[in-house]
């Protein structure tokens, strides 16, 4: 039986998400054509060599016509652009959807902008990893990760069916929020830690007394994996912190007021609050890792020296 769900989808960038999405549609047979636009010639270019679509374009309008659905993997700060340039050139019935980790910014950019006879349907796959562009992706990224949707009140449960199965067919876990918990709950599960990380990282870059090839050289495995979250994507990140400005904000005045509690202990000497601090902190690591959120192996699953031999 045939696995092909749409007859056309077009993927609107093509990082570390839209290249990861392109090569499972690709092994899955989800669709008979897979056009590919991005506005870098030489990314798209890349993409071509990579034989991640079947059509190339750095036209977005001319990658949407009769697109059956359309997936837009740009920064967010970016996702009104692309939304007032398709929307003329989208096809009646077809679903336009995102991957953007900032929903109600989202929504506000793009919505204005499309026809009523298509069906605009904000998703974020919570799939991802410190690198970027075409070259980064790879098949399942999102196998057994959550994908969640922010439906629209006016929202087609057909077309929303729809969109469903083909995260179904990647791997994903589906789940459904309002804009505004989708932001406020990412901003502490994924915006702060990055926040948090690309904060550290620049004060040992800052440290005066410490030299930064110690800083390298001597690495411990604390600081290796904050540098892992500093590598990010800064436009991506640059993009996220001014469009989810409120969430964030919120969540760092709580980590700042917990972090001063931490202050207080350790230049006190209490050590019973600092023991059940990491006690309580310690049993939600726990809880992650049986969630299927992360591995229980040593040294986060890497290879020992041995095993790169």
């Amino acid at each position: 039986m045939s696995d092909i769900l749409f007859d056309r989808i077009t993927l609107i960038g093509i990082g570390l998400i839209g290249s990861s999405i392109a090569r499972d549609i690709k092994e899955l047979g989800l669709a008979r054509e897979v056009m590919i636009s991005t506005r870098s010639a030489e990314t798209l270019q890349r993409a071509q060599e990579l034989e991640l679509g079947t059509a190339y374009t750095v036209s977005a309008a001319e990658a949407v016509k009769d697109a059956d659905l359309v997936i837009v993997s740009v920064p967010v700060g970016a996702s009104g652009s692309v939304a007032e340039q398709i929307a003329p050139y989208l096809k009646p019935g077809a679903i336009v959807t995102d991957v953007g980790s900032t929903k109600a910014s989202v929504i506000a950019q793009m919505a204005p902008y499309m026809p009523d006879n298509v069906h605009f349907i904000p998703g974020h796959p919570l799939a991802g990893t410190e690198k970027s562009g075409p070259d980064a992706g790879f098949t399942g990224l999102f196998r057994d990760r959550w994908c969640i949707f922010t439906p629209l009140p006016e929202t087609d449960e057909v077309a929303l069916g729809k969109l469903r199965g083909f995260w179904e067919k990647l791997g994903s876990r589906i789940d459904e929020m309002d804009p505004e918990h989708h932001d406020k709950v990412l901003a502490i599960v994924s915006h702060l830690p990055h926040i948090i990380a690309y904060n550290i990282v620049g004060t040992a870059d800052d440290l005066g007394t410490v030299t930064e090839s110690e800083v390298i050289k001597y690495s411990a495995s604390g600081f290796r994996d904050f540098t892992r979250l500093a590598a990010s994507d800064p436009t991506m990140w640059r993009d996220v912190c001014l469009h989810n400005k409120d969430a964030i904000l919120e969540m760092l005045a709580r980590f700042s007021e917990d972090l001063a509690y931490l202050q207080r202990a350790i230049r006190w000497g209490e050590g019973d609050k600092l023991f059940e601090l990491f006690s309580r902190t310690r049993t939600i690591r726990r809880s992650i890792v049986q969630a299927g959120q992360d591995v229980d192996t040593p040294n986060f699953g890497r290879p020992t020296p041995d095993q790169k031999k």
